[in-house]
């Protein structure tokens, strides 16, 4: 990570004599949070690793942490005003939002979040935050009732499908005394998603080629009805969007979906289970395949050419058969078989049972269990909670997350591992966040 001015270790220019050199110079924007009484062990912590911090306030922040104890930590002014003669006579909002090499917003409460996700500048810190070119990392801290409320939910997903990644929240006891998600993410761990962001490469897939399903199928009864579930495909199309991000050329075969094509992927539409399988063996050979696709398990037998009507003599019969099963061919294709294959389980009981069931009958490399239970909110919702099953029998829970945040985990644990299963090496570095 460099910057375009290496700065002592107090955050001036020169002084070579001092014994550590910056080359990180962070733009910290601090709102106005009880979990502003972390800041200061951030920037600590980030100093021991050659971080310099300019920290900008809001003004509901400085009833948290006092602005003089972030200026003698960081060695450097903090900025509060939007309005200040001098700094605005140099533009200052400009120079701040373009002189470091990411802004940082911790904690970013639900207000700040809805004022980034809707553009305002109305103070220093969102003024500064519209103007920057850099890249964005936000730590959320709030209350889990404001966490959850859709509104913030929406809030992030605007602000991911603006390029801007997120740390946290983190689960626990919370400082109003409830318990949930909400606590901003520990210093330590906003510093690794800084240090992943800014790696030079930033694209640890780059060369790869990912294959990704996502959304149902719908399997033709006859030219009006077809049989087909609940998915949205939010987290298929999550998941594509995440590779891309970290560089892997991506081709993603989606079922019917109401939702937008992610950028910077090659996208197939397909109807049903039979077009599914086609394409994705078109797009084959891949490196990565990730079947988060709700395929239907069977068919009718023969769909019909017109519509069945209602005769008075009660429901037609249907006859069934077995879809293909495109997971399992994948893990189990004689050519061309791609090098990591990731599946998802959706389960209603014995959840971890039969998703380890699934893995053992399907022969992929990973499982993805979620459970799609009553109540779960899973099919069709932002959020998702899965437990990571692997073919050596680790399993690791996740903390219930949305689902573009539980996509980039997906992807920050492919890139630390592909290499091994490609026996080829990737391109160092994450922007995984």
């Amino acid at each position: 990570m460099t910057s375009r001015t290496a700065r002592s270790e107090s955050g001036r220019p020169g002084h070579s004599h001092h014994r550590k050199t910056v080359f990180v110079n962070i733009g910290l924007i601090v709102s106005g949070g009880i979990a502003a009484f972390k800041i200061p062990e951030l920037i600590r912590r980030g100093r021991e690793r050659g971080m310099a911090f300019t920290c900008i306030m809001t003004r509901a922040a400085s009833r948290f942490v006092a602005p003089l104890s972030l200026a003698a930590l960081s060695g450097n002014r903090v900025y509060d005003d939007l309005f200040s003669l001098t700094d605005e006579a140099e533009m200052g909002h400009i120079r701040l939002s373009r002189e470091n090499d990411i802004l940082v917003v911790a904690p970013a409460t639900a207000d700040i979040i809805a004022r980034m996700a809707t553009g305002q500048a109305d103070d220093l810190a969102t003024a500064v935050l519209l103007a920057t070119d850099k890249p964005v990392l936000v730590a959320p801290a709030m209350n889990p009732a404001m966490w959850n409320h859709p509104a913030t939910q929406r809030n992030l997903r605007q602000l991911g499908a603006d390029g801007i990644r997120q740390v946290g929240p983190d689960p626990g006891d919370m400082a109003c005394g409830e318990t949930g998600s909400g606590r901003m993410a520990e210093p330590p761990d906003i510093l690794d998603a800084i240090e992943r962001l800014l790696r030079p490469s930033g694209q640890p897939l780059a060369g790869y080629h990912a294959i990704v399903t996502s959304g149902p199928t719908h399997e033709a009864i006859d030219p009006v009805r077809y049989i087909a579930n609940h998915s949205s495909g939010r987290q298929g199309h999550a998941i594509a969007a995440a590779l891309a991000e970290a560089g892997a050329r991506v081709t993603l075969v989606s079922g019917p979906v109401h939702i937008p094509d992610p950028r910077n992927v090659t996208v197939r539409h397909v109807i049903s289970a039979s077009d599914m399988l086609a394409a994705v063996e078109e797009a084959l050979p891949a490196d990565i395949a990730v079947c988060a696709a709700a395929v239907a398990d069977w068919r009718p037998a023969h769909a019909g050419d017109q519509k069945m009507k209602k005769d008075g003599s009660g429901p037609p019969s249907l006859t069934m058969v077995e879809n293909p099963d495109i997971l399992r061919t994948l893990s189990q294709h004689p050519h061309r078989r791609p090098a990591l294959v990731v599946g998802f389980a959706a389960e209603t009981e014995h959840h971890e049972a039969h998703a380890r069931a699934k893995l053992e009958r399907k022969g992929c490399d990973w499982i993805l269990m979620n459970d799609v239970g009553v109540g779960s909110r899973v099919f069709g919702g932002s959020r998702n909670q899965v437990m990571l099953i692997r073919a050596d029998s680790r399993a690791e829970l996740w903390a219930d997350m949305d689902k573009l945040e539980l996509a980039r985990r997906l992807v920050q644990d492919i890139a630390g591992e592909i290499a091994i299963y490609c026996g080829r090496p990737s391109t160092e570095g994450s922007a995984i966040a």
